[in-house]
């Protein structure tokens, strides 16, 4: 694209020759003559004055540090994510109808859906228009797919679950499974139906082989504006609000209530049945045992130590019951002498 026709795209100021042509997006350091990279921090402007990118997307404090064309805008790195998806070159998922293809009776597909090898859409089956759906997807009975959303290879959709209208989820993903509900006679395992759902909003992402399990009676909700990275657990009857980000590996038990705009650090375990309220931010491998109800930045865990520290750390740890009766015994007796001195 001419960078002219980007700055239009994207409403920003264009300062510098707009017919530069370019093909690609580029860190700073390794940009070329035809690429174009952004600047949102501003300790590296001696890498933007150096940069020999063929554009660059900054504010404008930071236009007269380069040496090329600029876009100006006010959050450069939201400029950038955007030029990515102007010059996105990631093939379709599926185009057209593979043979292989299977649309059982009484399926309802929309208009300009591809689908790849051995897709398998079962009776009952909504997929709305412009749907990409790649090779082994499964759409299972009386489950809706949203306009414009993509699933990747090898997905899974269970009977009635509903995924909304642009979407993307990538390979492996299963949406719909069986929620971990079981009953114990005297040492038997007895299963519980899980008749709930999985209700997906609009514009979510979800990574690979990520799991969401359908509600045990109620529904499993996520809602729009979601994005969920790789490899995440998500149990029956969780609910997750608007414009929450969980990152990879995070895994919520049974029925937890995630508020809106949460950042979700990765590997983090969530016990069942509490609530977080809006504006949480959880760091990376936290174990939340509690609800939340302050908004604020929530941490647990011990930072990675040399074992021989870790040991020591640890045999302490296995001490601080002891400790604690030690102390409050001190502090009795400390409380007991300056009552004392105050009486005499």
């Amino acid at each position: 694209m001419l960078l002219k026709d980007i700055a239009a795209a994207l409403e920003a100021k264009l300062v510098g020759n707009g017919d530069v042509e370019i093909t690609h997006v580029a860190n700073l350091k390794t940009a070329s003559a035809n690429e174009i990279s952004f600047l949102s921090d501003p300790k590296y402007r001696s890498v933007l004055s150096e940069s020999k990118a063929g554009a660059v997307i900054v504010k404008e404090e930071d236009v007269e540090h380069a040496k090329c064309p600029c876009l100006v805008l006010k959050d450069p790195y939201v400029g950038f994510a955007k030029v990515a998806q102007l010059l996105d070159t990631t093939p379709a998922i599926a185009t057209g109808v593979h043979k292989t293809a299977i649309v059982e009776e009484g399926a309802v597909v929309g208009k300009n859906v591809a689908l790849g090898p051995n897709v398998y859409i079962q009776t009952g089956a909504v997929i709305g228009d412009n749907v990409q759906l790649g090779a082994n997807v499964v759409i299972g009975k009386n489950a809706k797919v949203g306009n414009n959303t993509k699933l990747y290879p090898n997905v899974s959709l269970y009977h009635d679950c509903q995924i909304g209208s642009d979407c993307l989820v990538q390979s492996g993903t299963v949406i719909g499974g069986d929620g971990f509900g079981y009953a114990n006679e005297r040492g038997q395992w007895i299963k519980i139906p899980q008749t709930g759902r999985v209700i997906i909003g609009d514009h979510v992402e979800i990574g690979a082989c990520t799991c969401i399990d359908r509600g045990a009676i109620d529904d499993t909700v996520i809602e729009s504006n979601v994005i969920i990275d790789n490899l995440c657990q998500i149990a029956h009857n969780v609910h997750i609000g608007y414009g929450t980000a969980v990152a990879g590996g995070t895994t919520f038990a049974g029925s937890v209530t995630i508020g809106k705009y949460c950042i979700i650090g990765g590997t983090s375990v969530f016990n069942g049945h509490i609530t977080i309220c809006d504006g949480v931010t959880i760091s990376g491998m936290c174990m939340v045992m509690r609800s939340i109800d302050k908004p604020g930045i929530y941490s647990s865990g011990i930072p990675a130590q040399t074992n021989k520290e870790w040991r020591i750390t640890a045999a302490r740890t296995l001490h601080i019951n002891e400790m604690y009766h030690r102390l409050s015994s001190l502090e009795d007796k400390v409380e007991a002498l300056v009552k004392n001195d105050n009486n005499q």
